[in-house]
């Protein structure tokens, strides 16, 4: 799978480290250049010059930018996005801090960019189980939301590629939820000082195999 991911923070890195890994064709952009070449070079990915070159061949965008400026990146790819599924794993607080938004972000990044695949996903790990799945002999959930059916089953086959185990939770609205559920691991983290490690796994008879 041809994969572009912007932004070469924790996360973007840490996503970069599994998809090469797994064996996918991956490219890098990001703000800061020398990041970008640093993180290429020990893995094995490309690197392009802006965003536009990185989404230009790419089948799959992950979007791994901070979420204040997640917003810009799209509107400013707006059309080059067309076709392609976009991977949102941003979170932010929840409930929202002002009490206006009511949507999940992945819903308005579709808004935004109404021809591109919109797929919510990874935002529920930390950046230490999106390069590792695996805790032990406990395989994480990469829980996958998306209306577009083909790109959801495209992003549920690429979490499975890189170690988690895939769980379809339904159409896009459904990032509401899972943002929620990010934002309660976050502030557990915080609150308890725990070391960013930790997974959302659900266990017990669900019909899949446990990882």
């Amino acid at each position: 799978m041809k994969i572009a991911i912007l932004g070469t923070g924790n996360v973007g890195r840490a996503l970069a480290r599994s998809t090469t890994r797994a064996g996918h064709d991956v490219v890098l952009s990001s703000s800061n250049p020398a990041a970008a070449q640093g993180v290429a070079a020990a893995i094995g990915a490309r690197v392009a010059a802006t965003n536009a070159e990185a989404v230009s061949g790419a089948e799959v965008v992950i979007l791994a930018v901070p979420t204040a400026v997640v917003a810009d990146v799209v509107s400013d790819l707006r059309s080059a996005l067309d076709g392609r599924i976009l991977v949102d794993v941003t979170n932010r607080p929840t409930p929202d801090p002002d009490g206006k938004r009511t949507s999940s972000i992945a819903e308005e990044l579709q808004a935004l960019a109404p021809r591109a695949r919109v797929v919510k996903a990874f935002n529920t790990a930390f950046a230490a189980r999106q390069e590792e799945p695996n805790i032990g002999d406990i395989q994480a959930d990469a829980y996958v939301a998306a209306d577009d059916e083909d790109a959801k089953r495209q992003i549920l086959r690429l979490a499975e590629s890189i170690g988690f185990r895939p769980i379809d939770v339904g159409p896009l609205a459904q990032a509401r939820t899972l943002e929620g559920m990010a934002w309660i691991h976050i502030s557990l983290q915080m609150q308890h000082q725990w070391p960013w490690q930790s997974a959302w796994k659900i266990v017990g008879p669900t019909g899949q195999p446990e990882g």
